[in-house]
């Protein structure tokens, strides 16, 4: 399997492929390429729907010739854990990647990966932009999206600085969040039934789908309760 950077040859195939809507992990099959990397490549270079092969190449070489070179002699302080620095880089990439897929701001899912990633659990937003080499200005505005999904928490810490805690009770409770979010639903197209009138088909089809999101609402949150346990679950 070849390692290195996409070649534009590469990035062309991407590019069909995408057109064709083919899986990315048929993308990766056709190239030789592990699918996280095709999967990265697309989300940060526009998504599926505004990918352009030239344009992903040009940026690539620029983020390349950005980065800074270190002062001979200099090394980076050793991870924790005696982690592989590179192969962690590379994880945090494909995590961040891949929240981006699921609808979240590029910055926001930084922000989360970098939360999910430190064995702390919790950051202040000084440490947050220094780790990600951004603005606190960016890491605001990131942590304000993410305490609305009740994706992170704020507390105080020692010093009366403002940490953004991350853990698993926090996913129980967005997940939670957003079963309830469809009980809004529920109640509009209940009330469009007694207004259709009752034995009408448009009052059929929408108490069906006041039904259906009716259902899928109580599986998430009786599964949620069930599976609580697991987020506080030590390792063996």
């Amino acid at each position: 399997m070849p390692g290195g950077r996409l070649t534009q040859q590469e990035r062309q195939q991407i590019a069909l492929g995408l057109a064709d809507t083919l899986p990315y992990a048929e993308i990766a099959r056709r190239l030789d390429r592990p699918t996280s990397t095709v999967t990265r490549e697309v989300m940060r270079n526009g998504g599926p729907n505004a990918y352009r092969a030239d344009l992903a190449h040009r940026a690539t070489e620029r983020r390349a010739h950005r980065r800074p070179v270190s002062s001979r002699g200099a090394e980076p302080a050793p991870l924790p854990h005696g982690r592989d620095a590179e192969a962690v880089a590379e994880y945090e990439e494909t995590f961040t990647t891949v929240l981006m897929g699921s609808g979240l701001p590029k910055m926001t899912a930084r922000v989360l990966t970098c939360l999910f990633t430190t064995d702390a659990g919790s950051l202040t937003a000084s440490e947050l932009a220094q780790r990600l080499g951004v603005s606190p200005a960016s890491i605001s505005k990131a942590i304000t999206f993410l305490e609305g999904q009740s994706l992170v928490r704020r507390e105080r810490d020692e010093r009366r600085r403002d940490r953004y805690v991350v853990d698993g009770e926090l996913f129980y409770q967005a997940t939670i969040a957003s079963a309830r979010a469809n009980d809004k639903l529920v109640e509009t197209t209940r009330q469009g039934v007694a207004i259709l009138g009752a034995d009408t088909p448009a009052a059929h089809r929408l108490e069906n789908i006041a039904r259906f999101l009716d259902f899928i609402s109580e599986s998430i949150i009786r599964a949620a309760e069930q599976a609580r346990a697991v987020l506080h679950a030590k390792p063996e």
